[in-house]
């Protein structure tokens, strides 16, 4: 008896009751974005792929809650996370709770992003299940999407929150670093990719480790 492959839809069934089913229904039509052109049908390579994705987007996000950078930081805060752009008490205390001013302040003139005064910093501030940031990445995204949203950033966090984050992926080659496996220091080294650090890597460990098994059960079960 003929055994059918399975299909990127299949491996998506999978994970109903598990994400949001808006997520499931935006996967499927950007399937193109994470199914590897070369075996579609391979199981493995696909849960890996979206096992590493979803994990990240999952503990960025809130669990798909938020698709807007949380930047409500109190003075002691600012000092713990932004050691480097608030060093004393005073000048945390001057950007308190003021996410316009502390994006602003931290993201300029880096990542394609003009002075602090241009508010370039809170404009591309972090939006979208990744946290897509920074002048540079979302004209690179506006490219890829073919709408701009240099124009509309908040387009990111309304329209593409999901696409957004497959564009990073393929943006920073980290699909082909998912295929090494689920291990820490896989899981690690693409939470460095994303966060910049290893913020919360034990929750992305468990996120990651959980879709993976969900999408890859044993064989024979």
């Amino acid at each position: 008896m003929s055994h059918e492959s399975p299909r990127p839809g299949d491996i998506l069934q999978r994970l109903s009751g598990m994400i949001p089913d808006r997520i499931l229904s935006d996967l499927s039509d950007a399937v193109g974005f994470w199914a590897p052109t070369a075996d579609p049908s391979n199981t493995t390579i696909l849960a890996l792929r979206l096992a590493h994705f979803l994990g990240q987007c999952a503990h960025e996000s809130d669990g798909f809650k938020r698709t807007y950078e949380n930047l409500n930081y109190s003075a002691q805060r600012l000092k713990t996370v932004f050691p480097k752009y608030f060093p004393d008490s005073s000048t945390a205390k001057k950007y308190a709770k003021s996410g316009k001013e502390i994006a602003s302040r931290v993201y300029a003139e880096r990542m394609g992003n003009g002075d602090e005064s241009s508010g370039d910093g809170f404009r591309f501030r972090g939006r979208g299940y990744l946290q897509l940031t920074g002048r540079d990445q979302y004209t690179r995204f506006s490219s890829f999407i073919g709408y701009d949203c240099v124009l509309d950033p908040d387009a990111v966090a309304k329209k593409y929150p999901l696409v957004s984050g497959l564009f990073f992926f393929h943006d920073q080659l980290l699909f082909p670093v998912c295929h090494q496996g689920i291990t820490t220091e896989t899981i690690k080294h693409i939470t460095f990719r994303v966060n910049g650090g290893h913020h919360g890597l034990e929750k992305r460990i468990h996120y990651v480790q959980a879709f993976f098994e969900k999408m890859n059960p044993k064989s024979g079960a």
